[in-house]
């Protein structure tokens, strides 16, 4: 149901989008704002996430504004770069990516606990593992999950301490078996179940599970956080002032910065966010180069 629901999102999107857009060459309106995110969690948390937002910048910009769910992190880089979004929530990582394909994209917002975010690793109870301030060489041997593949907390970052932590290996060599779960959500799951032992996750995601009720301390833990990092932010793409009038890159930042409503910022798990540049993911684009992911 909720696979169809999204389905029907799209088609409605798609279709407003086209509307606006035949209606703007008649000169009579402006194209529909489209924007997408990362799907990094369950898929009914991103659409109370998205769908509030898209209300929101409608009333504070003036235009059309539709938000489009993605597949997986690489459909959201590919639908920024081709044009098909104009803005975008991105990790750190999957925003460097789509800013060197799109030149002139800027990071504009982030959540001001995205200056310093975290990764967790997590361990099934019956590991053993138990928390440490020390990076916990014990998960050496076991089967281990990321979350989606170009994840900065979930794939970037914890393979860089990994491998920081076993010199001159990769992941496949440190443990038994090596998994991609997808989504932070679906890691939490698979290591409480036992499918795997171990797993990387978003410290963010974390948190709204074990509220929601979905995470069990009695099956799954926390044995180790991470040093901070840069991660998420809002990027848009460089001709948005071209298509909806000068300003208008500075009025969507504002509209950002200025959200003030939990209902909006508790499904971010975010209190607030606050401006960014592209200056501040440096230290991801380097980590990637180190890692071998971003050529």
């Amino acid at each position: 149901m909720l696979r169809r629901t999204l389905s029907r999102s799209l088609l409605v999107g798609l279709g407003c989008l086209a509307l606006a857009g035949s209606a703007g060459g008649q000169g009579s309106a402006k194209p529909a704002f489209v924007f997408t995110g990362i799907p990094d969690q369950d898929e009914s948390r991103l659409v109370e996430r998205f769908g509030k937002v898209a209300t929101y910048l409608e009333g504070k910009l003036g235009v059309p504004v539709t938000y489009i769910p993605v597949k997986n992190y690489p459909a959201a880089v590919t639908a920024f770069t081709n044009g098909q979004v104009q803005l975008a929530w991105f990790g750190g990582f999957t925003g460097v990516q789509a800013r060197r394909a799109a030149p002139g994209a800027q990071a504009i917002a982030q959540g001001a606990e995205d200056a310093a975010f975290r990764t967790y690793l997590i361990a099934n109870t019956g590991t053993g593992l138990t928390r440490s301030a020390d990076f916990p060489k014990g998960i050496a041997g076991k089967t281990f999950t990321f979350g989606a593949r170009a994840s900065t907390s979930g794939r970037l970052m914890p393979e860089y301490f990994i491998r920081a932590a076993f010199p001159g290996k990769t992941p496949e060599e440190v443990f038994a078996r090596v998994g991609f779960s997808g989504d932070h959500s679906r890691t939490i799951q698979l290591v409480q179940s036992g499918a795997f032992a171990v797993g990387a996750v978003d410290y963010s995601v974390w948190d709204l599970d074990s509220k929601a009720g979905k995470v069990d301390p009695k099956a799954v833990g926390i044995i180790w956080e991470s040093p901070p990092f840069p991660d998420y932010q809002w990027t848009v793409r460089g001709d948005v002032d071209a298509i909806y009038g000068a300003g208008f890159t500075e009025r969507l930042k504002a509209a950002l910065i200025g959200i003030t409503d939990p209902a909006i910022l508790a499904p971010f798990a975010r209190s607030k966010f606050i401006p960014v540049t592209n200056a501040a993911y440096e230290p991801v684009e380097r980590v990637a180069r180190s890692t071998g992911l971003l050529d």
